[in-house]
């Protein structure tokens, strides 16, 4: 029987710690719904107490099907009993099974950030692990500075884990505080640690992301026979982050010598929901999801160069670690000026474009491709604008409507409260069907800030499309992004588009011009035409005039 590894999520607490990240208590809800579903064993809330929103999140009281709840404290203060700590108090308040207290494990912290003596601090820590057993609760101690202490005093550093186990405490976790240790060294540590007698199913792993290597001494120290892991969805945390659990998760369950040796709480149908539970989080925190991300970016099963993708065509292991849809994201063969017909070929196919080899279009189709790039244009970062060239090119393209004209201002003027403001407005006169419509938008949130004119072009062309709005009710934009591809006086402008919908889909769009508006209208375009093509919107015939 495979050994047993424990994950601990702590986003909502330490990962709630990232500048400038702040959970409201319906999105911790969603958060932690999303976890334990996911199949982790141990979901930290926060810190009971330490501000509104922790205390209504704990109130609420989630209950899960797998996970178990777990409240972060630290040991009771010098001075105080356990019993008569209210901060200790409050965490214990909480109600939740399982109770993390957080405790100095380096010297110089005692003695200085605390002023105490070791001995104190000792006991300090096993009265608080012993307070909480008595309470029935699972007991989990963080060594704070660990690793840094046990460096500076082995023997101290070893004989605080030793206090909480001896107290009672399930597990007691080695954490490198600071971030700024490295595999070897974590791992050496950890073996070093269980030989001095503490064992290692008992024994959990909590790294920052400092020096890049969050995720490897995670590793390290499960290697050396630690049992339980903490991290973060998409490696959130103060500085650098914590351990990416969106990254150790596949690790441990699709990598060797992990994936034979041990079993989590993670299923393999549960793993497939991965990119999903990724992407939750960013879109809760208005985020962009990164590209380049391990397992669940967009580009990281994305093959551009022609001799990769011929290659995958026979064999997807050829250029892949692990299917991509072990985790749920999927294979891109983006289009470019590097690209041969093998790439061509396989992304006609995912876009539902059947081309036979040595079809004479294809290389009319790719030679046009690598025309626009060298005019500006970047279709491996825009797939639905490349779908839009190649249909266009291959069996023709609906034509929904027709853009007769459209005008943007941008007027800076005094408000009612004498305050100097800009609005921005936009004019879009569509043509569809036999009939002309006019659409008119400011470009206004629900503060009354301008947000610009690209806004509210997006908001006139929106607004109304006769037949076809409610194919876009639920389109939104995503994200923008504009690049000058060459200086001078002839500067001319690159505008990516990401949009999502309702189903879940995001996708891309590109607009080139010396005008930057013009370049963002183009890409908008596309990105509602390309929504109408896959929705199976109805074409009607543009009148003629």
């Amino acid at each position: 029987m495979n050994e047993r590894l424990y994950l601990y999520d702590t986003t909502l607490r330490d990962g709630q710690q990232t500048q400038g990240v702040q959970f409201s208590t319906p999105e911790k809800q969603q958060i932690a719904a999303a976890l334990d579903a996911l199949g982790i064993d141990f979901i930290e809330g926060g810190w009971p107490g330490a501000n509104p929103t922790d205390s209504e999140f704990f109130a609420s009281a989630p209950t899960f099907d797998h996970a178990r709840f777990a409240a972060f404290g630290m040991t009771k203060r010098a001075g105080f009993s356990a019993e008569n700590d209210d901060v200790l108090a409050a965490v214990l308040n909480a109600g939740t099974q399982a109770v993390c207290l957080v405790g100095k494990s380096h010297e110089y912290h005692v003695t200085r950030a605390l002023g105490i003596s070791l001995a104190e601090n000792t006991e300090n820590i096993a009265r608080s692990v012993a307070h909480l057993v008595a309470q029935g609760r699972e007991a989990i101690f963080d060594a704070e500075h660990f690793f840094d202490g046990y460096l500076a005093n082995p023997g101290y550093a070893v004989e605080t884990l030793q206090a909480a186990l001896e107290a009672g405490a399930r597990w007691v976790v080695l954490c490198d505080t600071n971030g700024g240790r490295l595999p070897a060294e974590v791992g050496r540590i950890t073996a070093e640690v269980i030989a001095a007698g503490v064992p290692g199913d008992r024994l959990g792993i909590h790294t920052h992301n400092d020096t890049g290597n969050a995720v490897a001494n995670a590793l390290a120290a499960i290697d050396a026979g630690a049992r339980q892991v903490q991290g973060t969805l998409n490696g959130l945390g103060e500085r650098c982050g914590n351990a990416n659990l969106v990254t150790l998760i596949p690790t441990l369950l699709l990598k060797e010598p992990y994936a034979s040796r041990f079993e989590t709480g993670v299923s393999a149908a549960a793993l497939r929901d991965l990119v999903r539970v990724s992407r939750t989080l960013d879109d809760i925190l208005n985020r962009v999801p990164t590209k380049s991300a391990p397992y669940v970016g967009a580009s990281a099963f994305a093959h551009k160069a022609g001799l990769h993708a011929s290659a995958i065509l026979k064999d997807p292991s050829t250029y892949e670690h692990i299917p991509p849809e072990a985790v749920g994201n999927a294979r891109v063969i983006p289009m470019s000026n590097q690209a041969g017909q093998s790439n061509l070929r396989k992304r006609l196919a995912d876009a539902g474009i059947a081309v036979q080899k040595g079809d004479m279009r294809l290389g009319a189709l790719l030679d046009e491709v690598k025309r626009r790039e060298d005019m500006g244009y970047s279709f491996d970062s825009a797939q639905a604008s490349f779908e839009l060239l190649a249909r266009r090119h291959l069996e023709g393209l609906p034509e929904f409507f027709e853009v007769k004209r459209y005008r943007v201002t941008v007027e800076r003027r005094k408000n009612k409260y004498d305050r100097m403001v800009s609005l921005s407005e936009a004019v879009v006169v569509l043509k569809i069907g036999d009939e002309k419509m006019l659409s008119v938008s400011e470009s206004m949130d629900e503060t009354g800030c301008d947000r610009g004119p690209v806004n509210a072009l997006a908001k006139a062309l929106g607004k109304d499309l006769g037949p076809y709005t409610p194919y876009i009710a639920d389109l939104r934009l995503v994200d923008f992004k504009v690049r000058i591809t060459n200086g001078g006086t002839e500067a001319v402008t690159r505008v990516l588009i990401d949009s999502e919908d309702g189903q879940g889909r995001r996708w891309s769009t590109v607009g080139v011009s010396a005008n930057i508006v013009d370049a963002s209208f183009e890409a908008l375009v596309e990105a509602i035409q390309w929504k109408l093509i896959r929705d199976g919107a109805p074409r009607i015939a543009l009148a003629a005039e």
